[in-house]
């Protein structure tokens, strides 16, 4: 029987998951604490809308993609100091735009849109390539750098804006600039993850990390911890159980959860 790495393709596919939970648990923790766990959801369904124009114009899908990502990222900053005590309606609102425009652009496309668009719905192992492999491992190198070199005034910002502003940070152009990342974060992910599952491997590893973390260095240790057990593991069983990948590793993560949420209980 052959080896999981005697495929070329699960070896991008192992590489591509390395990738991702080094950087998207922590990305995470700043969308749960900013609660703004929805907007990795809402961009990912905005992304569907990128998939669309990059399958009607003819032109690179991850390209299309990262630009209507960043488009919507900029606005939903927008929306958010619109609506600064209702921040579920910017998300609301730039959900169904993105779905409705994926949706009106699809149909006026071939079949093969269809085909297209329903493996970034989901996520496919067997389609990611190896220039989005070493795309996925340019955008870990930065939010892992960001990450340390501006991880004191993040913290801030996540916790009380106004105090951020007090002490003179760019409230305004940090938060765009976040979501920008998450945005392009987010649009390199779905060719793996699926636009529909992507948020599970930001926000999961995040959730349990809060319930096991004690300081906030803690909890970023744990989330990435938990997102390379997860997400390798998932990939692993997925292979032999022939199973989808992302479905997989979202049940590993949920499995997760639910043991540390009962241990946590019986310990108390």
């Amino acid at each position: 029987m052959l080896s999981l790495f005697d495929y070329t393709f699960m070896q991008r596919a192992f590489m591509a998951m390395v990738a991702m939970a080094s950087f998207a648990p922590i990305l995470g923790i700043f969308l749960i604490l900013r609660r703004q766990s929805l907007m990795s959801d809402t961009l990912s369904h905005v992304s569907l809308a990128g998939v669309a124009f990059g399958l009607i114009l003819g032109i690179d899908l991850s390209l299309a993609t990262v630009i209507v990502v960043l488009i919507a990222a900029i606005f939903l900053e927008y929306l958010r100091t619109l609506y600064k005590d209702f921040m579920e309606i910017g998300t609301a609102i730039l959900m169904s735009t993105g779905l409705a425009i994926s949706l009106i652009v699809t149909s006026k496309s071939g079949g093969s849109s269809s085909m297209s668009l329903d493996q970034y719905l989901f996520g496919s192992i067997l389609t990611i390539t190896q220039s989005q492999v070493i795309a996925l491992f340019v955008i870990a190198a930065i939010v892992l750098i960001l990450t340390a070199l501006f991880l004191r005034p993040m913290y801030i910002l996540t916790f009380d804006e106004d105090t951020a502003f007090v002490d003179g940070l760019p409230v305004r152009g940090m938060s765009i600039l976040f979501n920008m990342v998450t945005g392009v974060a987010i649009a390199l992910m779905i060719p793996a993850a699926g636009a529909l599952l992507v948020s599970t491997i930001m926000v999961l590893p995040a959730s349990i990390a809060l319930r096991l973390g004690k300081s906030f260095k803690t909890v970023m240790a744990w989330s990435v911890g938990i997102g390379f057990i997860g997400m390798l593991s998932g990939l692993y069983i997925s292979y032999y159980m022939e199973t989808p990948a992302s479905a997989s590793i979202t049940m590993i993560f949920i499995i997760i959860f639910v043991v540390v949420n009962v241990l946590k209980k019986i310990i108390k």
